[in-house]
């Protein structure tokens, strides 16, 4: 087992704070860690950049899961990086853009490539399947509701019901 440079040795230690100030919702703290905050949410496309806009992604995020948290399975060294495969965790208490809380508990395995340049940090980029979360937040859902539901989430316009018409 090849050992750590001084260099991967404070990235990881930067990384390790990170997920940690997360868990305890010390956003401050979080984005102490950049020198410019910024999140690519690969799988929505959204992208949060700056302090003010990546202290809203928290605020919206914990409003939606006030509980979430990491369990983090495996930890990376690349050229350029430290690549952190994890489960994040949390329970649906609050709105997730558009969709009202289920109450459900959700567990997904993620994987997010901090990006350094030298040993600042320049970037989170998160990758995961949406399937996986929806399918548990959305368990129970009545199976009428899911179609609104999940057009909300995407921000597509939910089309009015038809009305009937009588026979001729």
């Amino acid at each position: 087992m090849k050992e750590n440079t001084e260099l991967q040795t404070r990235r990881e230690r930067l990384v390790l704070d990170h997920f940690a100030d997360e868990t305890r919702q010390d956003f401050d703290a979080v984005l102490g860690t950049f020198p410019h905050p910024h999140y690519e949410l690969i799988p929505s496309g959204e992208v949060h950049d700056g302090i003010a806009d990546v202290r809203q992604y928290y605020a919206d995020t914990r409003r939606a899961f006030p509980d979430q948290r990491h369990e983090i399975i495996q930890l990376r060294h690349a050229d350029d990086s430290v690549i952190v495969e994890f489960w994040l965790l949390g329970t649906h208490r609050g709105p997730l853009k558009g969709l009202p809380p289920t109450g459900n508990s959700f567990r997904c395995r993620m994987n997010a490539f901090f990006i350094f340049e030298g040993d600042r940090l320049v970037c989170e980029r998160v990758y995961f399947d949406t399937l996986t979360m929806l399918r548990q937040l959305l368990a129970g859902v009545p199976a009428e509701a899911v179609g609104p539901l999940v057009a909300g989430l995407l921000g597509q316009p939910v089309a009015a019901p038809k009305p009937e018409t009588a026979a001729a």
